[in-house]
């Protein structure tokens, strides 16, 4: 996506070898029109894929996949990097976070994933790939069918 492209050049920042910083436009402060472009990026991009439902890890991910989500029609599940009390029957999975450098046990309610579901997951970015292996572990743990993996 060329606009996307030039925006991390123009406002993109490499605060140290291997790191890419986008928090004024993709993941703290959030550019809700470039983020809307993206999500009709990943809608067309995904089209064929007959997704159901879209998911992604909290927090840097909800904002490209809700962008998706109503882009495509349908709904986005995060996957929650605490559980709260109020949820007992969950999927979860072990999820490495590259720009905090910690571990975090991920859950989703295993009532919002069934396995007639068509799984898209959207994220922000693709570092070393630990949160996709997670959200792919959660896919498979339901039983629905992993259709594509979407990164900004």
């Amino acid at each position: 996506m060329e606009l996307l492209k030039q925006r991390i050049l123009h406002d993109g920042k490499c605060p140290s070898e291997g790191v890419l910083k986008v928090d004024n436009f993709i993941n703290h402060q959030l550019d809700a029109q470039l983020l809307m472009m993206i999500g009709v990026e990943f809608a067309r991009r995904f089209a064929y894929s007959r997704a159901t439902k879209i998911l992604t890890i909290e927090a840097s991910g909800i904002a490209p996949a809700v962008m998706t989500g109503y882009c495509m029609g349908i709904p986005v599940i995060f996957a929650k990097k605490a559980q709260p009390c109020t949820m007992d029957k969950v999927l979860q999975s072990q999820v490495h976070s590259f720009t905090k450098d910690m571990d975090y046990n991920i859950v989703v309610n295993s009532e919002y994933i069934k396995p007639n579901d068509r799984i898209l997951c959207i994220d922000d970015f693709l570092a070393y790939g630990s949160a996709a292996e997670s959200l792919i572990d959660i896919v498979n743990q339901s039983g629905a069918t992993l259709v594509g993996m979407g990164f900004v």
